[in-house]
Parts: C-alpha cells; structure tokens; sequence
C-alpha cells in the first residue's frame, strides 16, 4: 500500500476483524496493551474496538510524555518560569496541564510570565538567538521520538557559543516503563490489569528499533508486535498478537516495517548517547518512581541543563484526588470509570493530564464520543 486511505480501508479492516475473530478462541481472553497513546486515539477514532470480539481487550498504557509527567517536575518548569529574566519555552500540551495549588503554564502566562509556545527544540534555539538579553529554557519532555532532536539544539548552541539556552530535561524511556509495569512491586501494589502482549510504539521504535523490546518478551514471556498507527496497522498487530499467544510464542514481531527496523536510526542513537546519560531514578504519574527510565543531560553540556544552571530541586506534589489519571495511565481503570470525565473534567476545562494531551486516552474517548456509545449500550 502506497496511500494513506489505503489503511483506512474498511473492506480491509472488515475482513481483518473476521480474521480475529475466527482465530481468537473463544474460551480465553485476550488482555492486549496499547503503549502509545498514538494507538490509543487510532483504535477509538476509527472505531477499532467496535470490530474486535468481546474477548479481545485493549488495555491503555502510559505512552502520552504529557500524561506520565509528574505534577513535581511541572512545578519546576512553573518555578523557572516565574524567574526574572527568562523566557520558557514549551509545547502546546503542557500549558493547560494541571500543577499543584491549581497553577498551570497557561495561568502563569497569563499572570505576565514569558512562556512561550514552540513547536520543537529549534524555535526555542532561534528564539535565544534573537533575544540574547533573556534566558531561553526548552522545557523538553517526551519518549526517544523527540530526544535527538533536543540533542541536535544543544549542539547546535555549543557549537554556535550561544550562552543564554538552556534545557529542562524530562525525556523518558519506553522500554523501562513496560519492564516495570510488569515486574515492579510498587506498580502492582497502585493496582494493575493482566497483560498478555503489548502494541509496541511505532514512532519511537523508529529511532531505538524493535531491539530493546526483545529482553522483556523473553525474560517476561510477552509478545510484542510494533505497530503503526493507522487502523488496519492495529488491527494487523491485533492479529499477530493473537497468533503468539496461540501458538505459545513470546517473540518481539514488526508490523511497521515500512518505518522501523531491528537496530533502528543508528545516527539518531549515536546523537543522543553523545549528549544524555541515564538518570538513575525519575517519577512517572500513575508508576510512581521508575528506575533508569530517564535522562540527563551530560556533564560535558552542563551549562546548557537548566536543573543545574538554575539549581532546581525535584519536590514530589500530589495530584487531584479525584482524578483517576494514574490508574487510566496502568490501564486499571477506563476514562469513564473516572467520576470527573466528561462532567468537571472536559478538554476545556481538564482536571488531568489524560485529557488535556492530544495522546492522551481521556481526550480519545471524549473526542470521538466512545464514552457516549458505552452509556447508550448500557
């Protein structure tokens, strides 16, 4: 297939949906995590779901860099902002993310702080450059899809001798968070869900490739297949999942080979271990403390780590109560199941990070009325 409608075809996904069905049995049940909230919003737009036997469940993970920030680090980003003489750089998402004592990036603008809407690491470089009498900070969040890109403006500042950038590093690792929703003590005691094989992302598995996942699928006995994101992709992968538990394999599978590769972009790989090093522990929202699932800037580029620049220290803060974003971000609990959803809590007027994120699971059901078909069938 060459076109993009050709993935959307639904003759297509018709005939796959009565390939799962025939082959998934009907006396087991199937418990497949989605990681990517990519994959999250194809499976709810195109009505994925709705083409799946009832023994197949679709269980959403934490893969939205929106959602699984903790409210702490945004504290940071939100102390930072309030400094004299620096100009915040950040995506669009993150400005209506919910802090603590009701405080957000967009609030604080709004309250005259220089925050800034980019939209990558090379708007907030070109901004530093024209304005040399103000600190720049990249508030820089996101899995291995969006860290070389980071990397390439630090040494692009490095090599340019430009003083007044700097970067607030909050990327995180995939492979690490789907080890510890599967192992970790403290994941399963916040509760979680069975899982028999996991969607592996399809972007990120595009810089890091298919590689990484190969140590859980063995040590964990998970299948994962990486996938794309349109609906036939899934529901491909849907399908080669089935197989495996069938047949009693637990191999890594790659439905995206038009994109993805066993040793993925070599050169983005090199980049990023140039300038990044592991940190040893970083909080996740819904996981809580994740080890060596995250980075740091290296100490050769010091002066361009905002955390150390500034010294900033990492303050744990508590969420809304009420808000059931950490237990949709394990898959414990739907959209729906939370009180908030769809009532105080809208894309409008989010209560938490699930909503407001364009990948975030809480923004698929309410954009394309899954939760209004769920009450109508009830």
């Amino acid at each position: 297939m060459k076109y993009i409608d050709e993935f959307r075809d639904g003759a297509a996904a018709r005939g796959l949906a009565n390939r799962i069905a025939a082959q998934a049995e009907p006396q087991r049940h199937y418990n497949l995590m989605e990681f990517c909230g990519g994959h999250t919003h194809a499976i709810y737009r195109y009505g994925v779901s709705d083409l799946l036997p009832g023994n197949v469940n679709m269980v959403h993970g934490p893969g939205c860099p929106v959602c699984v920030l903790p409210v702490g680090r945004l504290d940071m980003a939100l102390t930072l902002a309030g400094f004299d003489g620096i100009t915040l750089c950040t995506y669009g998402d993150m400005l209506r993310v919910p802090g603590s004592k009701d405080q957000s990036l967009i609030k604080a603008k709004s309250a005259g702080a220089d925050i800034r809407m980019v939209y990558s690491a090379t708007d907030a470089l070109r901004l530093a450059r024209e304005q040399p009498e103000r600190e720049v900070v990249f508030f820089a969040i996101g899995f291995e899809t969006t860290t070389p890109p980071t990397a390439v403006a630090i040494k692009a500042a490095e090599e340019s001798g430009l003083d007044n950038f700097s970067v607030f590093c909050n990327h995180v690792l995939t492979p690490a968070a789907i080890a510890n929703i599967l192992e970790s003590p403290d994941v399963r005691d916040l509760g979680t869900v069975p899982i028999d094989g996991f969607l592996g992302p399809a972007h990120v598995s595009v810089v890091i490739g298919s590689q990484p996942y190969e140590f859980f699928a063995r040590e964990y006995e998970k299948p994962v297949v990486i996938s794309g994101f349109e609906p036939l992709d899934v529901m491909q992968s849907i399908l080669m999942l089935i197989r495996q538990l069938n047949e009693g394999r637990a191999e890594v599978e790659n439905q995206y080979i038009r994109a993805v590769s066993r040793d993925g972009n070599a050169k983005a790989k090199r980049l990023v271990a140039d300038v990044f090093e592991l940190r040893r522990q970083f909080e996740w929202r819904g996981l809580g403390v994740v080890p060596y699932s995250a980075l740091r800037i290296k100490q050769r580029y010091t002066k361009f780590d905002a955390e150390r620049r500034f010294a900033l220290s990492y303050v744990p803060a508590s969420e809304n109560k009420a808000c059931e974003c950490g237990a949709i971000l394990r898959g414990v609990l739907k959209p729906t199941d939370c009180k908030l959803f769809g009532t105080a809590c809208t894309p409008e007027s989010p209560m938490g990070s699930c909503m407001v994120s364009s990948e975030g699971a809480c923004a698929a059901y309410y954009s394309y009325g899954r939760y209004q078909d769920s009450a109508e069938t009830a």
